[in-house]
C-alpha cells in the first residue's frame, strides 16, 4: 500500500490548524469602533470615512484618497478619473478578476488584453507596447496574488506613449516595489478592502492618487454629497458641482471605515507575521521537485504584502507529468488546509462576456460596440495566460506563525513529491477549463 493518504496511508499532518488561517483579526477595538458609529447613527455620511482616508494617505504617502463602497467602484472611479470614455481602450492583463476591467463597459470604452509573465503572473511588459494604439487611454496593472508587477518597465512604456497607469492593488495592499508603496507608482491606485482580502474591513474599496484632477473627477463621478463648488479646484468641473456626473453613489459605508481605522494601525505588524510564516514555509519546500516558490527578492526592497491568495509555480515534467489537480488533491488528503487547490483565475478573454455578450442591447457584442475595430482579434497571442492554470497551485495562506504546524505542512508537500509515482496510475488529468471566473479554483470532484 502507498504511504500517501489519498491512497490509503496515514495523514502526515496531525496538528490541528487552530486559528492559523483565521482572518481578518477582529478585536474589541474593532467592535467598539463599529458600535460607536452605530450608536451615533453614523452609518451613512462621510466624516469617519474622511478620517480613514487621511489615515490611508499618511500610510501610503499619497496626497489624496477616496473611500468607496467596494473595490470595483474604486476602479470604476479611477478609470473615469483618468478620462476613460467612449471609444477609448484600456489594457489589462488577461489573467485577473473581472472587476479589473469590466467597468469600462459602463464608460463606453473597451478592454484590450495583454499576456502575462509566466513567473510573476503579472502583465508582461515585453508584450505591452504592441497593444498600445492611439485609442489607448490607460493601462490597468494588477499586482496579482501579492506579487508586485514590473513597474519600472511599465511606467517607462506608459510615459513614452502618454498613457495613464491605474494600479489595481486589490491583491497587494501595503506591498512594495523597490521600496515604493504599491498604488503610488502609477497615476492612481485602487483596491478592494473586502473581508477576504489581506487588508480587510468589510465590503469597501479605496482610491488614492497624487493627481488632484483624477481625485476630483472620481468624486464628481460617484460622490455627490462631496461634489461642491467650494471643494473643487478643477475649473471645468466647477459649473457641474452638486450632482454626480456618473449617476452613481459610491461612498463607503461608515461601519467599514470605522473598522478600517483600527485595522490600519495594526496591518503592517500583522503582515510581518504572515511574511515570517510564509517565507519559513517556502524555505522548507524550496528545492522539492515539481515546485518553485513564487516570491520577490526582498533585497530589492520589494515585498509580498499580506501574501493574498499567493501561489506556487508547478513544474509537472519533474513529477512525471502528474496533473496539478491530482497533485493538490494528494496534498489536501495529507491533512493540509488553507486552500491548496489547482489553477487560478481563468483568462478573461475566453469568457463570453468579452466575446459575444451584448450587455446593453447595442446589437453587437459590448466589447466592440464603441470600437472602430474588432479588438477580440488581438486575443490570439495570449498563450501564456491560456496555459497558466495547469502550472499554478495555491499555497496554504498562513496568517500566524506556528512553527510546528508549518513544518508539518511542509512535510506533507515533501511526502507527496517523494511518492508522486504512486499518483500517476489514477491521474485523470486536469479539467478542460481549470480555474474559475468568480473564485480562484475549479470545482472539486464530487
Amino acid at each position: 500500500m502507498s504511504k500517501l493518504a489519498l491512497l490509503g496511508g496515514e495523514k502526515f499532518v496531525t496538528k490541528d490548524a487552530g486559528t492559523i488561517f483565521d482572518w481578518p483579526i477582529v478585536t474589541k477595538e474593532d467592535e467598539e469602533a463599529v458600535l460607536d458609529a452605530l450608536r451615533k447613527r453614523k452609518m451613512s455620511g462621510s466624516d469617519i470615512t474622511k478620517a480613514f482616508e487621511e489615515d490611508w494617505c499618511k500610510w501610503t504617502g499619497s496626497k489624496y484618497a477616496l473611500g468607496t463602497n467596494n473595490g470595483t467602484s474604486a476602479l470604476h472611479c479611477a478609470m473615469f478619473g483618468c478620462g476613460v470614455g467612449r471609444g477609448d481602450e484600456i489594457i489589462c492583463p488577461a489573467v485577473t478578476y473581472w472587476a479589473s476591467c469590466t467597468a469600462v463597459y459602463n464608460l463606453g470604452a473597451t478592454v484590450v488584453f495583454c499576456d502575462i509573465d509566466p513567473i510573476t503572473r503579472n502583465l508582461d511588459p515585453k508584450k505591452l507596447e504592441a497593444k498600445i494604439t492611439d485609442k489607448t487611454k490607460a493601462i490597468v496593472v494588477v499586482h496579482y496574488e501579492s506579487y508586485p508587477a514590473d513597474m519600472d518597465e511599465i511606467m517607462e512604456i506608459a510615459r513614452k506613449h502618454n498613457v495613464k497607469v491605474i494600479e489595481d492593488v486589490s491583491h497587494a495592499q501595503g506591498g512594495k516595489y523597490k521600496g515604493r508603496m504599491l498604488g503610488t507608482i502609477g497615476d492612481v491606485g485602487a483596491a478592494s478592502l473586502m473581508s477576504g482580502k489581506s487588508f480587510a474591513m468589510g465590503e469597501a474599496g479605496i482610491l488614492h492618487t497624487d493627481n488632484r484632477e483624477i481625485y476630483e473627477r472620481a468624486i464628481a463621478f460617484g460622490m455627490y454629497e462631496r461634489f461642491s463648488a467650494k471643494d473643487i479646484e478643477t475649473d471645468y468641473l466647477k459649473p457641474l458641482a452638486g450632482l454626480p456626473l456618473g449617476g452613481f453613489k459610491f461612498r463607503m459605508h461608515q461601519l467599514s471605515s470605522a473598522m478600517g481605522r483600527v485595522q490600519i494601525k495594526y496591518y503592517d505588524e500583522r503582515c510581518a507575521e504572515i511574511d515570517k510564516a510564509m517565507n519559513y514555509f517556502l524555505d522548507l519546500i524550496d528545492g522539492l521537485p515539481g515546485m518553485r516558490p513564487r516570491r520577490v527578492d526582498y533585497s530589492t526592497g520589494s515585498t509580498m504584502a499580506g501574501w493574498y491568495a499567493t501561489t506556487g509555480i508547478y513544474v509537472p515534467e519533474e513529477l512525471g507529468g502528474l496533473s496539478v489537480t491530482r497533485f493538490t488533491e494528494a496534498i489536501r488528503a495529507e491533512g493540509v488546509e488553507g486552500g491548496v487547490t489547482a489553477g487560478c483565475n481563468r483568462p478573461l478573454h475566453t469568457h463570453n462576456l468579452f466575446k459575444t455578450a451584448d450587455v446593453f442591447n447595442d446589437g453587437k457584442p459590448t466589447r466592440i460596440a464603441n470600437s472602430d475595430k474588432d479588438v477580440r482579434e488581438l486575443d490570439n497571442d495570449l498563450t501564456v495566460a491560456e496555459g497558466i492554470g495547469r502550472l499554478t497551485f495555491h499555497l496554504p495562506w498562513f496568517k500566524h506563525f506556528d512553527k510546528e504546524l508549518i513544518e508539518q505542512y511542509a512535510g506533507a508537500f515533501r511526502k507527496v513529491c517523494e511518492n508522486y509515482k504512486d499518483l500517476l496510475p489514477g491521474d485523470e488529468g486536469d479539467p478542460e477549463n481549470i480555474g474559475g471566473w468568480h473564485r480562484f479554483t475549479h470545482d472539486k470532484k464530487k
